[in-house]
């Protein structure tokens, strides 16, 4: 069963929208060091972890959701074989979250995590 962990809230201007959240739930975000535009409001303010920023050039302003999963591999081959398509491929980032991301049948942009002990040599 996958539970939602993880938002986020991305546009154009990391910085202003990062600012304008802060402002409007009183969240606290901390910059993610590598990651220009990119801040996470922890779980404390949020409820449920999340992050804040600048988007990437393919995709810049977005709302995601993300789901922990048992395995990214077989929810991406699920997800197309239910008519989904897969827009990030399961991905390692070194001591941040390996994850993946597929657009549902209508459009919508849906992460999936794995947790921290899936991941080969952490």
């Amino acid at each position: 069963m996958a539970k939602v962990i993880h938002f986020e809230l991305m546009g154009d201007d990391g910085d202003g929208l990062t600012k304008f959240y802060e402002g409007l739930f009183g969240w606290k975000t901390q910059a993610v060091e590598g990651y220009d535009g990119y801040n996470f409001v922890s779980t404390d303010d949020a409820g449920v972890g999340g992050a804040i920023g600048r988007g990437p050039e393919e995709a810049r302003s977005y709302l995601s959701v993300y789901f922990q999963v048992d395995s990214i591999d077989q929810t991406l081959e699920q997800a197309e074989l239910a008519g989904a398509k897969t827009l990030v491929p399961r991905t390692v980032l070194p001591g941040i979250v390996t994850y993946g991301m597929f657009a549902d049948p209508a459009g919508n942009m849906v992460g999936l995590t794995e947790p921290a002990e899936a991941v080969p040599g952490s």
